[in-house]
């Protein structure tokens, strides 16, 4: 207030003479007093308030309120508690001189200060924490597909494998319309439930004239017939499994069990075979131990028995499959095949394994195949995969076909044996025996 008073009291005493030197330029003295007035009206004025004496309101910094109205009663009431606020206020200590950096880390600030670039760090941060939670979102959002699909495996009781484990065994056959790669699973995941319908019993006990040396006898004449007419591997267990399906059913004599088998691989060539040998080659085979008309007899009673039904998975199905996940999906190993063949003819001759599955049947004769080649590893994720067994289930079938591969060689029924010593199929049988497995 006593400055802008000075201020108008110097302006009047220096209208008059402005009024009067108006028509010209004033005199050089008068400018000089002018100027000195007005210097020293400027050094007469009130010094600015702290620095420090600043309000902060709402995180915000605000200067004091400057005076340019009358002091009315209201605003009078509103500069006495500006003033006393003012008073009460603590006035902030200076600064220290600076320290030595020392180990200790600072204190922390006073609550009553505020640091400028807190608000800068803070929107910093808050950034930062929303870009990180819209990654962590992204993360667990989950499809309606991917919720279904963990569902049904949890339910079927798949457990999540890497995939990687697991290789494309049909991937050199994608171009092969004959190998059906896109409907191949689904085919044999069908053999593996209907393998389960029209299986052959323990028989032996309701025979009253056969037992299991007859029918490993019955076994090794088929074996060799076979390989005499060259024909097809599926006509073999096709054969064989007729019979023990019969022979499950039926009780037979004695001198009937090889017209039983001359039947049996009768109707397995006209199933199996584009050019089945005719009857008088069977009778020829047989050295004319039975008629014609005993053979078609014998047919028809053993279709009738039982009931047409010869589409069934045999282990033929299953081996062609478990040697294809055996070679991991690279080109056929063929001592692999042969060794596979090799245990798979011989578990036609033993009637403990009549009752076996057929793909549990195809399944231990490559697991004893990789165990006598010494392949590691012996049983891998894809073979486990594709057989759906583990070594601990085939392990019961495996000891019973490395067995008869240890007895082959002084065994009187050596069919078998010969045809997989002979360099046509590689000389497997001649392998040494893996005997570790039967301790």
């Amino acid at each position: 207030m006593a400055t802008r008073n000075h201020n108008a009291a110097a302006a009047a005493a220096a209208a008059p003479q402005l009024n009067h030197n108006r028509g010209g330029v004033p005199a050089l003295g008068k400018q000089k007093a002018a100027a000195a007035g007005r210097a020293d009206a400027m050094n007469r004025r009130a010094p600015l308030g702290d620095i420090g004496n600043v309000r902060a309101a709402e995180g915000k910094l605000q200067p004091q309120e400057q005076v340019s109205r009358p002091a009315t009663r209201s605003f009078g009431a509103q500069l006495v508690k500006a003033n006393s606020i003012k008073q009460n206020a603590a006035i902030a200590p200076a600064r220290p001189a600076p320290r030595k950096a020392s180990a200790k880390p600072p204190p922390p600030p006073p609550e009553h200060v505020i640091e400028i670039s807190s608000d800068s760090d803070q929107s910093k941060t808050q950034s930062e924490s929303s870009v990180s939670s819209v990654r962590s979102r992204r993360k667990v959002i989950n499809t309606l597909t991917s919720v279904l699909s963990v569902r049904s495996k949890a339910a079927c009781g798949i457990t999540d494998k890497p995939r990687q484990l697991i290789e494309d065994i049909d991937k050199l056959d994608v171009n092969n319309e004959l190998a059906v790669v896109e409907y191949i699973e689904d085919i044999y995941a069908f053999y593996k439930t209907a393998q389960h319908e029209s299986r052959p019993g323990d028989y032996i006990d309701s025979q009253v004239e056969i037992n299991s040396k007859m029918r490993a006898i019955l076994a090794d004449w088929i074996i060799e017939v076979h390989h005499k007419f060259e024909l097809m591997p599926e006509t073999l267990y096709l054969t064989m499994y007729i019979i023990d399906r019969y022979l499950s059913l039926q009780p037979v004599l004695r001198r009937e069990l090889q017209l039983v088998g001359v039947s049996a691989m009768l109707i397995a060539c006209k199933y199996e075979e584009i050019w089945a040998p005719e009857v008088n080659d069977f009778i020829l085979i047989s050295d004319s131990a039975y008629s014609r008309e005993q053979i078609l007899s014998m047919e028809k009673g053993v279709l009738n028995r039982i009931e047409w039904n010869l589409t069934v998975p045999t282990s033929y199905m299953f081996l062609v499959r478990f040697i294809k996940a055996a070679s991991s999906g690279i080109k056929i190993d063929k001592e692999m095949e042969n060794m596979v063949f090799f245990f798979a003819e011989l578990s036609l001759m033993q009637y403990g394994l009549v009752t076996h599955l057929p793909s549990m049947v195809a399944a231990s004769a490559v697991y004893a195949a990789r165990l006598t080649l010494k392949r590691a590893p012996l049983w891998t994720d894809t073979l486990k995969h594709h057989t759906g067994f583990t070594e601990s289930e085939i392990m019961e079938c495996t000891k019973m076909l490395v067995s008869a591969h240890l007895t082959a060689p002084e065994s009187k029924l050596k069919v078998v044996y010969k045809k997989y010593s002979s360099e046509q199929f590689g000389g497997v049988a001649l392998r040494p025996p893996a005997v570790e497995i039967c301790k």
